[in-house]
């Protein structure tokens, strides 16, 4: 592995990470399917992963990234500091313009009557994976295996919920069970690409580099606010949810200090 280009490790990370989103969804095929209140625990783990990986494997390695070039100048701060809400207003401008729906909270973005439903939920989906194949790519073109290797397996550990809960809701929907799972399978193809990106940004570039890393963060920390948490909390399920993003923080912090 350590012969492989930072981008083929930004690739192949990512699509690992992204097929972890099918694996979650196997249940849907056997039946097994998760009580709401399990699903929101799960949920709730996956936004635990992303908060970790945002401060420990992307903003203090942006902040080390940066400090040798401008030295004890608070410009290392600012520099992470406008590139995270560069990230955020990236994402919400993409949840803002394209035409996507939400099964629990209906339609956002403009209208786009001609697109069936299925489709928009897809695009939802597609926002929402894009920033974490971008976070893994980001860390092996900057880190090598060290920087990718504890974002690629936590981003695939909370994408297997996530694959869970996007199968069950086409479920609700009426979708067969192998349609589902394809569906679910399909949105996590999107984290290759998004590897691609931010490992050839990174990697061919060294200014570049707390920037990818912080704005990688930024979107991130969108998701996990804009979409995930506020999903665990909608059914009263909140101490579940809670109990898995502190679960889900301690194993990423953990991952990234024994893997990085």
């Amino acid at each position: 592995m350590d012969s492989l280009s930072p981008l083929t490790l930004g690739f192949l990370g990512s699509l690992a990470a992204g097929l972890l989103t099918a694996v979650g969804a196997l249940p849907v095929l056997f039946g097994g399917v998760p009580s709401r209140a399990s699903r929101d625990l799960l949920l709730g783990f996956a936004a635990g992963v992303m908060l970790a990986a945002s401060f420990f494997s992307l903003i203090i390695p942006a902040l080390d990234a940066a400090e040798p070039r401008y030295e004890a100048s608070a410009t290392p701060a600012l520099i992470v500091c406008v590139a995270i809400l560069l990230g955020m207003g990236v994402v919400a401008l993409l949840n803002e313009r394209l035409p996507h729906e939400h099964f629990r909270t209906g339609r956002e973005g403009p209208a786009a009557d001609s697109l069936r439903r299925v489709w928009l939920f897809i695009i939802a989906i597609t926002i929402h994976n894009f920033p974490e194949g971008l976070a893994v790519g980001v860390g092996f073109g900057s880190g090598g295996m060290s920087g990718g290797l504890p974002l690629a397996i936590g981003i695939g550990l909370q994408n297997a919920p996530e694959g869970l809960a996007v199968a069950v809701s086409l479920l609700g929907e009426g979708y067969s069970k192998a349609r589902a799972w394809r569906i679910a399978a399909l949105t996590g193809l999107v984290e290759p690409i998004g590897g691609l990106l931010g490992a050839g940004v990174v990697s061919l570039s060294e200014p570049l580099l707390p920037w990818g890393l912080a704005f990688a963060a930024g979107a991130m920390l969108y998701v996990i606010s804009h979409e995930i948490i506020p999903e665990t909390h909608r059914n009263g399920h909140q101490n579940k949810a809670t109990a898995g993003l502190a679960v889900g923080l301690a194993l990423m912090l953990f991952l990234d200090v024994w893997l990085g």
